[in-house]
């Protein structure tokens, strides 16, 4: 028979040596108040992520580039555990809450559409113009985890975790990272606003120290694998990475993980914060400026963006008519909305509906369904 109480204290056994500044097990706050097993909370919610439907969903999606002929080029299933790892080194490094770390890392980039950021500026502008809301992946993200997933009943993560998901955006960088004390009310709150506006959505700050290390750690993870993906399909050469970013950070992915890596845990033990030094920031700044101009901005020509943008618009209108009138036979009902409990199919507008449906699409899927109805 198993001791309960002693098999949790080993749970619990490296807690005692964290660092002052790092998240706890009694820190952990859930919507739904819910008996305790053998599991901490945060390691708790590290299994429901991975068991998660939607978490199975990302080894179908684009971390940059879609629709490629070579089986080395980055899926955003790796994506999320390159960040997973980095993280949990910054974590181990500074004596902060690993599972934490680790539970907001992959569920970061759960609401992700296909086709990456390209699919998701396809989706915000037909959200804009169909809800008057924005779409962005990190809002997906919660809202997949507390109201899609598991038939539309979600499956309740701690408010650390979520918050760090909606915080994490990867495309804001800045020198230094302070966790910002907040309530359920308060990440509800936020929450509810980034829908009107995203451009405040992006600056929101982390509850949590961890939060703050998967923050950085979305940006060390894709800004030199993006790279090292674009000279394996032929697109780009190392040679043109300016020699004053190669000086700071090197010019392979390994060097610049690991000089960014270090410099954080340089600057952070023993802070209530995560910090890097100026040189390595500015440095950072420079090279995520050279990817967007030399590499994602050319990750889709303009025909290919176009025609995936009126595919995307054209199966919006065909799920929201199928919806309309009750078409059992359509896919997003076989696949979907026969799944989902009666509370999401009744309190969940119509066009909401398409937007999770869709946003929850492999490529693959999406690209299967786009031909389908193309004239």
């Amino acid at each position: 028979m198993i001791d309960i109480n002693k098999t949790k204290n080993n749970f619990l056994e490296k807690e005692k040596y964290l660092s002052k500044y790092a998240s706890t097990s009694n820190d952990a706050v859930r919507f739904v108040k819910e008996a305790n097993d053998i599991r901490t909370p945060y390691f708790r919610d590290i299994d429901r992520i991975i068991h998660s439907l939607s978490y199975t969903r990302y080894i179908g999606k684009t971390q940059v580039y879609s629709f490629k002929d070579n089986d080395h080029i980055s899926k955003r299933m790796i994506h999320v555990q390159l960040v997973s790892k980095i993280a949990r080194t910054i974590c181990r490094a500074l004596n902060l809450n690993e599972d934490l770390c680790e539970a907001i890392a992959l569920g970061h980039d759960i609401g992700h559409t296909p086709l990456g950021h390209s699919g998701e500026a396809m989706l915000n502008d037909i959200s804009q113009k169909e809800l008057g809301e924005a779409f962005a992946h990190n809002i997906q993200s919660v809202r997949e985890l507390m109201y899609v997933d598991n038939d539309g009943k979600g499956i309740n993560l701690t408010i650390q975790v979520l918050d760090g998901i909606f915080c994490h955006n990867g495309e804001m960088l800045t020198e230094i990272y302070k966790p910002m004390k907040k309530t359920k009310k308060a990440f509800l709150t936020e929450y509810k606003e980034s829908y009107k506006n995203l451009k405040a959505s992006k600056k929101y700050t982390p509850m949590t120290l961890e939060g703050c290390v998967v923050r950085i750690s979305d940006i060390i993870a894709y800004v030199g694998r993006d790279i090292e993906d674009a000279i394996n399909l032929g697109t780009f050469k190392r040679e043109l990475i300016p020699k004053e970013i190669i000086d700071v950070l090197g010019s392979t992915n390994k060097e610049i993980v690991n000089t960014v890596i270090l410099d954080i845990i340089n600057n952070s033990l023993n802070k209530p914060y995560i910090k890097m030094s100026k040189k390595v920031y500015n440095a950072l700044i420079k090279l995520k400026k050279f990817n967007y101009k030399e590499i994602y901005s050319k990750s889709l020509t303009k025909k290919e963006y176009n025609y995936y943008k009126t595919g995307m618009e054209t199966i919006y209108k065909v799920y929201l008519k199928a919806i309309k009138n009750n078409d059992k036979k359509n896919i997003i009902y076989k696949i979907f909305l026969n799944n989902q409990c009666s509370d999401y199919n009744t309190n969940t507008s119509d066009k909401r509906k398409v937007i999770d449906f869709i946003s929850g699409m492999t490529d693959n899927m999406f690209l299967k369904e786009i031909k389908k109805y193309s004239k």
